[in-house]
């Protein structure tokens, strides 16, 4: 992909990443809200989203050299906290589904305003290069 469009689209490219994978991470804390003992546990976006747009990735010096794995959306395990609960259950889980559920419903609102971003960014340039 040209460099001019991975600097169009790039920061909402990335957080669309960042989002998938918070949404992961929710989900599972939700399917996991009645497992004694488990701890919740989410990201810091901002610190994730910077890490994904570079500042951390693996640079190359030959084709021939194998990148991190992590370091295509710089997702892997780093970046995952977990979460404070107000109110821990006397089985040690830290799960609390009233907390997740507006925090998936946040997160999903934000994925789909990125989309929205790279949609207009789109349609953008191709009206600059009709020449409309």
């Amino acid at each position: 992909m040209p460099a001019w469009i991975d600097n169009a689209l790039d920061l909402h490219a990335k957080a669309i990443d960042v989002r998938g994978r918070r949404a992961e991470i929710l989900a599972s804390n939700l399917a996991n809200a009645d497992t004694p003992g488990y701890k919740a546990r989410d990201i810091n976006f901002r610190d994730v989203l910077a890490q994904a747009r570079g500042n951390s990735t693996l640079h190359t010096t030959s084709d021939r050299h194998f990148g991190s794995a992590s370091s295509s959306a710089g997702l892997g395990q780093e970046g995952l906290v977990y979460r404070i609960p107000n109110q821990a259950s006397l089985d040690g889980n830290t799960v609390e589904t009233q907390v997740e559920k507006a925090q998936f419903g946040e997160n999903a609102v934000r994925y789909q305003a990125s989309v929205n971003f790279i949609n207009g960014s789109i349609k953008g340039l191709l009206l600059a290069l009709k020449g409309e």
